[in-house]
């Protein structure tokens, strides 16, 4: 049986994966920190974390450890010689990796670093697969933007991730190591904690609280359900096609968060959305280009914003509701 091993396997991202990976009997390891960068577990987040591996539990094999933990990772992936190594572990937020350098620089780039040394020495591993981010191209010059678009990102999070896309192509020239490079984008849906702004604008609206939208909510983004994020990933797996090659893994479509706020007005109609001129430190963004992730993975996201984000309000209004 093929075995893979996902760093930061209980997240958002790697538990969507999971459940692919074990329908499709593959052998699954997830290694996380169970770390919790940011709101502090509450009733409803706890079952958050339950739902994401309640239905593979008995399905995997799951490791806690610190993937800046050189000699335990090494051992422990020793241990199991996995097929495929996937890294998503990583501080998951942009603006905390820009208060916090040196967490993000480590838990970024040095410990993609140490699972390349890992892979190197361990003849089992076929493939490197490395979970990077839109947020490495900066500010889009054209929409929908594609794999060669130049790189010049503005934050600590994607020069990170950016210079993570650098050491492992250059251990692919030197060493000869197989890699798929992911870049993913917005990613929602149910069982979410990172405070992404898709969570943010979902429990106000919840709770009644204004959605304050900067620039006049003119900014875009290429809003991805996990699941699809989460096939993506799967399809760099079994596709030798997906050898030494980058995607972005998206919807392949820019939606404001001002269409995104009127979408959860429709569901919320008391909701109050707040237009400011205050420009914002993010990068502008927009739809990607995933032309190259059709022909080549066979990659064909199902979900658009309306019906993910559907699926997504049902689920977290059954949390709070549950709280009643």
């Amino acid at each position: 049986m093929t075995k893979v091993f996902i760093t930061g396997g209980s997240g958002f991202i790697g538990s969507n994966l999971a459940k692919i990976l074990v329908k499709n009997n593959f052998e699954v390891y997830l290694y996380d920190a169970f770390v919790q960068y940011t709101i502090p577990i509450n009733q409803i987040t706890r079952s958050y974390y339950d739902d994401r591996l309640s239905d593979i539990y008995d399905d995997i094999t799951l490791i806690r450890g610190d993937v800046r933990d050189t000699e335990y990772l090494r051992k422990t992936i020793f241990d199991i010689k996995p097929n495929y190594i996937v890294h998503l572990a990583n501080m998951p937020i942009a603006d905390l990796s820009n208060k916090n350098t040196e967490e993000a620089i480590s838990s970024i780039f040095n410990s993609t670093i140490n699972l390349l040394n890992i892979s190197l020495d361990l003849d089992s591993v076929k493939r490197f697969i490395y979970a990077s981010s839109s947020m490495i191209y900066g500010n889009f010059e054209y929409s929908p933007c594609d794999e060669s678009h130049k790189r010049e990102p503005i934050d600590i999070y994607g020069g990170a991730k950016l210079a993570s896309e650098n050491i492992i192509e250059t251990y692919n020239r030197r060493f000869g190591i197989e890699y798929t490079i992911i870049r993913p984008s917005a990613v929602y849906g149910p069982t979410d904690v990172n405070r992404r702004v898709s969570q943010i604008f979902l429990e106000n609206a919840i709770r009644g609280i204004p959605i304050s939208l900067h620039n006049g909510g003119k900014s875009k983004l290429d809003f991805t359900y996990v699941e699809d994020t989460a096939m993506g990933f799967f399809l760099s797996i079994i596709k030798e096609e997906a050898k030494n090659n980058i995607f972005n893994i998206t919807a392949g479509e820019g939606r404001s968060l001002l269409e995104f706020s009127n979408i959860l007005k429709n569901y919320f109609p008391n909701l109050t959305i707040e237009l400011k001129d205050v420009e914002t430190h993010r990068p502008e963004r927009g739809s990607l280009d995933i032309s190259k992730a059709k022909k080549i993975l066979g990659y064909n996201p199902k979900f658009n914003l309306d019906d993910g984000l559907k699926i997504y309000i049902d689920y977290v209004l059954g949390k709070f509701q549950n709280l009643k």
